[in-house]
């Protein structure tokens, strides 16, 4: 039995709602030779991934993108369950596998978290929107080999940082790992964490080798890993957060005649998508990454398109922010290439 061939299969079972389905799939796909570590990686984790790609592309609905997610993690769970209770403690060691706090996307740190036991790990998953100092509490109560750090979304990497240095503070090294960290690693390695992953095989692979345990002493102060953090950007842009939302919606009500007739449910929806531009312009900010608030636009921009929401109101909320934030080099440098990349983004192709 192809790994393939039942992801084929699974993608069915989700799409269609049917739970029983797809447990039963794979039963039958271990039964059939195929091993854990591969339904897990090879089967569940493609099919969550396009669940995501076909709500994007407006081809599920939100309903059904957490009825798919939450098969997969029913799926998850019975492949977990299948296995006898672990009596002593494994031989390789312990880790803790945390989301960043604030990141509700824990799917993938729950996959690897399976990955990690299966391979002879000890594992304590700590899930969702594990609050930073509730992690640190949890390292001295369990004194961890590591701590697995997972992110989705950069707007949580302000956070990450801090739950990195904390972690590091008490000597436990700390794995990062997730999108949130970028496609090559580079912002975990700007926030200080002792290695980066791309996948879990690869996590596996590191915790192999063996990770040396942080000197307290040698922690790094936020300033020291982040020096253009001292022209105080984020900070200030960050506590003006509700005011540049709620002023810039007052205006594009004024510039774009469509939103000033919204009811209140739109206009509840367009304050919300004017929070996300100032979230993802922060976290660019952090990192001092252009890319994370490009990346975040064109991605908004085709979302948007396949919705047949016109994208006007998008670049006119930058160009409204650039105005509120034309005192501030860095935070406006942003808003004009995020506003250029809206302008030169390529037509959007025909739905498939």
């Amino acid at each position: 039995m192809r790994a393939a061939d039942v992801q084929t299969a699974l993608w069915s079972a989700v799409v269609d709602g049917d739970e029983y389905a797809a447990v039963e799939l794979l039963r039958a796909a271990l039964e059939g030779g195929l091993d854990e570590e591969s339904l897990l990686l090879d089967v569940i984790a493609p099919v969550q991934h396009r669940v995501g790609a076909e709500w994007a592309a407006d081809r599920l609905t939100v309903a059904q993108e957490h009825a798919a997610t939450a098969i997969n993690e029913r799926a998850v769970a019975a492949l977990a369950h299948r296995r006898p209770a672990e009596r002593v403690p494994a031989p390789r060691g312990r880790v803790t596998v945390s989301c960043v706090d604030g990141e509700w996307h824990a799917f993938p740190a729950r996959l690897l978290a399976e990955t990690l036991r299966l391979r002879g790990w000890r594992v304590d998953f700590l899930g969702a929107q594990t609050p930073t100092a509730h992690l640190i509490a949890h390292l001295h109560h369990t004194d961890p080999d590591a701590v697995l750090l997972s992110g989705s979304l950069p707007v949580h990497l302000p956070a990450a940082h801090t739950a990195i240095t904390a972690c590091q503070a008490v000597g436990v090294p700390v794995m990062a790992g997730g999108r949130a960290f970028g496609a090559d690693g580079r912002h975990a390695r700007a926030l200080g964490a002792d290695r980066w992953a791309p996948d879990a095989r690869s996590t596996a692979a590191v915790l192999e080798a063996g990770l040396t345990r942080p000197s307290p002493a040698a922690v790094r102060h936020v300033i020291d890993d982040l020096p253009h953090l001292s022209d105080q950007e984020f900070t200030l842009v960050s506590q003006t957060r509700s005011r540049l939302v709620k002023q810039t919606l007052a205006d594009l009500e004024g510039r774009v005649p469509a939103v000033g007739a919204y009811d209140d449910d739109q206009r509840e929806r367009t304050a919300e998508d004017i929070a996300h531009i100032v979230d993802f312009l922060t976290a660019a900010l952090y990192v001092d990454d252009a890319e994370v608030f490009t990346d975040f636009l064109l991605w908004t921009a085709d979302v948007l398109a396949v919705r047949k929401v016109p994208a006007q109101s998008l670049a006119a909320a930058v160009a409204l922010l650039a105005g509120q934030l034309r005192d501030f080099p860095r935070a406006l440098g942003l808003l004009r290439r995020g506003g250029e990349a809206l302008r030169t983004r390529p037509a959007p192709g025909p739905r498939s």
